[in-house]
């Protein structure tokens, strides 16, 4: 069951969401709409998945920053977000889509007890100019059934993540 609006004010309220920095007005009818934060890492090289990645970090500065086709970035949400009561849902939104960019079609899903702020998956079909702060997308809750279990008390891999994290797929993959 997805929750509404007003439900998910009323969830901050109770302390079962909590989101920072929360401004009410940007709740809509069934999602929270968040933005996107400052730093990007840029990634232009070819990737191993069996090895760590690293790419640039670099600070949009408040004229924007031009996302160009054929380049992965990575970036995060300016809110973090939180929930040991609600699976969390993010996605873009029409108007990002509008302009040609796809943001974190592949992952999502954040787990009951999911406490960081979200890295994303960014790219554009054609190069359009982003800035820090802007509207990037939906946010939605959903009620878990069966018997509760957190992200944070599983110890799995991104548990406890800071700022934007690469892939650690490596950490599964035998090498010889």
């Amino acid at each position: 069951m997805i929750l509404t609006g007003p439900a998910i004010a009323a969830a901050i309220r109770a302390g079962e969401i909590a989101i920072s920095p929360f401004e009410e007005e940007r709740l809509s009818p069934n999602a929270y709409d968040w933005r996107l934060g400052e730093h990007l890492r840029v990634c232009e090289q070819d990737l191993d998945a069996a090895a760590p990645c690293g790419f640039p970090e670099v600070v949009m500065p408040p004229s924007g920053f031009v996302l160009q086709p054929g380049v992965l970035y990575l970036g995060h949400t300016l809110e973090q977000t939180t929930s040991e009561h609600y699976a969390q849902f993010l996605n873009g939104d029409r108007t990002i889509g509008g302009l040609g960019i796809w943001v974190h079609v592949s992952a999502p899903l954040g787990h009951a007890g999911h406490a960081i702020r979200w890295t994303l998956e960014i790219r554009a079909a054609r190069p359009v100019r982003v800035y820090p702060g802007m509207t990037f997308g939906k946010l939605v809750f959903f009620q878990t059934f069966g018997a509760p279990a957190s992200y944070q008390d599983l110890g799995l891999k991104y548990t406890g993540s800071v700022g934007i994290d690469v892939s650690r797929l490596y950490e599964e993959i035998q090498h010889s």
